[in-house]
C-alpha cells in the first residue's frame, strides 16, 4: 500500500497528516507556505518514494487562493495528486460525530482516500490558465463598467438629461461628448461651428459635416431647453466627466483582452472549432474557452453538464414529486455565457444553425416549451456537438449535423 500524505489548506500555512500503507499515521503538523517547508515536503515525499518503491498518493481540498502556491509547487516538483473539491470533501468525511479542526480534517482526508478510489487531478496546460485568469479579469471589467454606466446615469439625469436621448450612450461619442459638456450651459458657451467639429472629431466613424452641423444644432436646441437640477459648477459634473474617463478606459481594456485571449488562441483546435459555429465570434470563443478549460479532462458529455451546471436534479420521496430542474452547482460564469451565446445565436440571421432550428421545434411543437427551458436545451445540444467536435478535430458543418437532427 502507498503512503498517504493529506493536507488541510488554510491561510499561509497547511497541516499535514501522513499515513503509511498499513493506515497509521506516521506524523502530523504544520507545513507554511514557504519556500524551506515545501523543500522540506518535497525531500519527505522522495525519501518515502525510495521507501515504497513508489510516490506516496497527495490528497488536499480546494480552497480557492489559497491552494494555489500548493498546487504551484506540487506541479513544479512533478507530483501529482488530488484536489477535492469542497463540497464532495464535505460529504465524503461527514460523519454522525466529528470535531471539526484543522487537524481532524487532515486525518479524515488521509483516512477516507484508503477506503475511496480517488482520481488523480488532472493538470491542464498554461495556456487554459493564462486563458480562465484573462477572462476573469474581462468579467471583472464588465461588472466595473455596469456600476460606472449606472453612476454616469445618475449624475446625467439631474446635470443634463437629455443627452442619453439625442446620443446613444454605449457609443465613444458620447463618452467623449460627457467629458466635454456634462451640463448644458457648458455647451452653450460655445458656438455651433465649434460643436460641430468636435462632434466630427470625436466619432469614430465617418461623419459628414452636414449630419455633424445637424446634430450641433439639436444639441444647443436641447441645451436651451433643458433645466438641470445643479449648476455647471457642481461637483457632480467633474465627478461625471472622470466617470466618463474611466468608462472609455476599460472599454478600451477590454477589447485589448479579447485581442490578447485571441493571439494567445490562434492555431488551437478549441478556437477553430468554436469560431466555425454561427454565431460565435472571437469574445466569446475565447471566453468559452478560458471556462471550459481543457476539454480532455472530461470522459463523455454528461461530465461536461455536470461541470457547467445544467444537469436535472429530481427530487421524488414517497407521494411528494418536485419538478425536474437544473442543479447550478457548475460554473456559473460558464452558464451565463452560454445563456447569452444561445440568445445570440437566435436572434441573428445569417448563416443556418441546427441549434437555432432546435429551439425553434421545442417552441412550435404541441407541447410548448418555455424560453428557458428551450435555450437550456439547446445549451444542452451545444455541448454535446461541442465535445464530439473538439475530441474528434473537427469543425462545425450544417450539412453534416441535418441527418443527427432529423433522426
Amino acid at each position: 500500500m502507498k503512503h498517504v500524505i493529506a493536507l488541510d489548506v488554510s491561510k499561509g500555512k497547511s497541516t499535514i497528516a501522513i499515513y503509511d500503507g498499513y493506515r497509521q499515521c506516521e506524523f502530523e503538523g504544520e507545513l507554511y507556505h514557504t519556500r524551506i517547508d515545501f523543500e522540506q515536503l518535497h525531500l519527505r515525499i522522495k525519501e518515502i518514494t525510495a521507501l515504497d518503491g513508489q510516490a506516496p498518493e497527495i490528497v488536499f481540498e480546494a480552497t480557492g487562493v489559497y491552494s494555489k502556491s500548493v498546487e504551484k509547487f506540487l506541479r513544479d516538483h512533478g507530483h501529482t495528486y488530488c484536489r477535492m473539491n469542497p463540497l464532495e470533501a464535505n460529504l465524503q468525511m461527514a460523519s454522525m460525530r466529528r470535531h471539526k479542526t484543522d487537524i481532524s480534517d487532515a486525518h479524515e482526508l488521509a483516512k477516507t482516500h484508503f477506503n475511496l478510489e480517488r482520481e488523480t487531478t488532472y493538470v491542464q496546460n498554461d495556456y487554459y490558465e493564462q486563458m480562465r485568469a484573462t477572462t476573469r479579469y474581462y468579467d471583472e471589467i464588465e461588472e466595473e463598467l455596469i456600476l460606472l454606466r449606472n453612476r454616469m446615469h445618475a449624475i446625467l439625469h439631474i446635470s443634463f438629461p437629455e443627452l442619453e436621448r439625442l446620443i446613444t450612450p454605449s457609443s465613444a461619442l458620447f463618452l467623449n461628448f460627457v467629458q466635454l459638456y456634462p451640463h448644458p450651459a457648458l455647451l452653450l458657451a460655445h458656438s455651433k461651428t465649434i460643436i460641430k467639429n468636435r462632434l466630427k472629431n470625436n466619432t469614430r466613424k465617418r461623419l459628414s459635416l452636414e449630419r455633424a452641423e445637424k446634430k450641433a444644432i439639436v444639441l444647443l436646441e436641447a441645451a436651451k431647453n433643458s433645466y438641470p437640477a445643479i449648476e455647471p459648477t457642481d461637483i457632480r459634473c467633474n465627478q461625471v466627466r472622470d466617470y466618463a474617463q474611466r468608462i472609455a478606459d476599460l472599454m478600451e481594456k477590454k477589447d485589448q483582452l479579447v485581442k490578447q485571449m485571441v493571439v494567445m488562441s490562434e492555431g488551437r483546435k478549441e478556437y477553430t472549432v468554436l469560431r466555425s459555429f454561427p454565431g460565435i465570434g472571437d469574445t466569446t470563443a475565447c471566453r468559452l474557452i478560458g471556462e471550459l478549460g481543457d476539454i480532455r479532462r472530461f470522459k463523455n458529455a454528461k461530465q461536461l453538464n455536470a461541470y457547467v451546471g445544467i444537469d436535472i436534479m429530481r427530487y421524488q420521496s414517497g407521494n411528494t414529486q418536485y419538478r425536474d430542474r437544473i442543479n447550478k452547482r457548475g460554473n456559473k460564469k460558464l452558464r451565463k455565457i452560454l445563456f447569452f451565446m444561445m440568445c445570440t445565436m437566435i436572434m441573428t440571421k445569417g448563416k443556418p444553425n441546427h441549434l437555432v432550428d432546435y429551439y425553434y421545434k421545442l417552441k412550435t411543437q404541441p407541447q410548448r416549451k418555455p424560453h428557458k427551458v428551450a435555450i437550456v436545451a439547446c445549451i444542452n445540444k451545444f455541448l454535446k456537438v461541442t465535445f464530439q467536435l473538439l475530441t474528434q478535430g473537427i469543425l462545425y458543418d450544417y450539412e453534416s449535423a441535418l441527418p443527427a437532427q432529423k433522426s
